[in-house]
């Protein structure tokens, strides 16, 4: 299994940057909604207006993988992305729809997005896929001194441990800090 990575911030921007210029706004989107809503790729893709409440900058959907509620706040990002999308296709059903005569009405498939972001990542001499929009988010939170309690919420998972191991802190890392906080 290819390992997939968590880019900085300054790469998020770099990556959406890319998607934007060479594979469309479509693709852009899903970058930078991906990123701010830290979903896995089957529910972000699964998105559907209905399932948004713009006034009052919510969505509540249930995890595919795990079947848990997810609550979350639509960001200011996320939100300008979204009502953007919205006007631009008022008639779509699916926040990422497809909009050509062969696959009407059915949202973005998962092996097109992740084809755009391997190749992005490529351009870019990064090693990303579908899942580096989560992970990003998660890392960022951990960089910004974020609890880990509070990053496992976010990211659904049942403990912290999952989530330390989710972010890469690996055993080393931990007695290094033995070494390097010696009072």
């Amino acid at each position: 299994m290819n390992t997939v990575e968590a880019v900085s911030k300054a790469e998020v921007a770099m990556v959406h940057a890319t998607l934007h210029n060479k594979y469309g706004e479509l693709y852009a989107d899903i970058w930078k909604v991906g990123v701010n809503l830290s979903l896995r790729i089957g529910d972000l893709l699964r998105l559907q207006y209905e399932h948004l409440n713009l006034p009052e900058r919510t969505l509540t959907l249930t995890e595919a993988k795990t079947g848990k509620a997810k609550h979350i706040r639509l960001n200011a990002s996320a939100l300008a992305v979204i009502t953007r999308r919205r006007q631009a296709h008022p008639g779509d059903r699916w926040l990422f729809q497809v909009n050509c005569n062969r696959a009407k009405d059915k949202p973005i498939g998962r092996a097109s997005v992740s084809r755009v972001f391997k190749e992005a990542g490529e351009l870019l001499g990064l090693t990303i896929n579908t899942h580096s929009m989560r992970k990003s988010r998660g890392m960022a939170m951990y960089k910004d001194g974020v609890p880990v309690e509070k990053i496992a919420k976010v990211l659904n998972h049942s403990n912290t441990t999952s989530t330390l191991r989710y972010l890469g802190i690996t055993k080393e890392e931990v007695l290094q800090t033995y070494d390097d906080y010696e009072l």
